[in-house]
């Protein structure tokens, strides 16, 4: 079966890749067909491993390449990663800025300057969920553009790793959009719908990512090392104070560590 995947050309792996990190989110999303409510404890848990396994796969399957592949380069070889580092957290934070949207543990009634309809909250969290995966899926299809690209430090068995550790970390997201929706008086199949949604993006960026390596070489570190910032801003932004704002910082705190442990395994064991 790896030799069968081993020879597709690399855009279909990466879209099959992101056909499983989007499968994951639609497993997450499904749990609202067996209960209306989640143990707020164990969303909590979930989105802390998310953040770790997040934090993990920024370093060593997007950073660390890119930075080995900079080397001998005209620049010094931290900083292609460094630009595009800050470039990838620059360009999440702009959009923040133009697109605002809820984290998925916040009550409305803190939230300033939308309306307090059901509509509109299950609008803005579709839009929290989305916005995190577009870089997911960036990351995947650049991982595995750049196998294909022929970089050494670029493994078939390290974009392997980052697509299961991402798949592992949307089971969590596909819950925290659809359990809210679900609270708020939406039916377990809309609810379901767009919790499983926020995850189709995956696949495009994955296309979009994967092609973009292909035939332009030069540009692999600055997007490596982008998709990596842009993952590390929704972590600090996003994913880490939605783990926290129901208190449960402790349990979240270590599944943090947990996920981070979790995803440089699989990243160091398979890379």
């Amino acid at each position: 079966m790896y030799d069968a995947f081993a020879k597709l050309d690399p855009v279909v792996q990466a879209l099959l890749g992101t056909l499983f990190t989007w499968g994951m989110t639609a497993l997450g999303a499904a749990l609202v067909f067996t209960t209306k409510k989640v143990n707020q404890r164990f969303l909590d848990s979930m989105l802390g491993f998310a953040g770790g396994v997040m934090i993990a796969a920024s370093f060593w399957s997007l950073l660390a390449p890119a930075i080995d592949m900079a080397e001998g380069g005209s620049l010094p070889s931290w900083a292609p990663a460094a630009i595009g580092f800050l470039l990838g957290g620059l360009f999440l934070m702009g959009v923040d800025k133009i697109l605002p949207h809820l984290h998925p543990n916040t009550p409305m009634e803190k939230v300033e300057g939308i309306q307090t309809k059901k509509q509109r909250r299950s609008t803005l969290l579709v839009l929290a969920i989305t916005l995190h995966n577009i870089p997911e899926g960036l990351a995947v299809g650049v991982a595995f553009g750049a196998v294909a690209a022929g970089f050494p430090s670029a493994t078939l068995e390290a974009a392997i790793a980052l697509a299961i550790g991402i798949g592992i970390q949307n089971f969590p997201e596909g819950v925290a959009v659809s359990m809210p929706l679900r609270r708020d008086g939406m039916s377990r199949r809309r609810s379901f719908l767009y919790g499983q949604s926020s995850g189709m993006v995956e696949p495009i960026a994955a296309v979009i990512g994967a092609l973009a390596v292909i035939y332009m070489e030069p540009l692999l570190p600055y997007a490596l090392s982008f998709a990596a910032g842009a993952m590390i801003f929704v972590v600090v932004e996003e994913v880490i104070p939605g783990s926290q704002e129901k208190g449960n910082t402790d349990l979240a705190s270590a599944s943090l560590m947990i996920g981070f442990t979790v995803m440089m395994i699989l990243d160091v064991a398979l890379g």
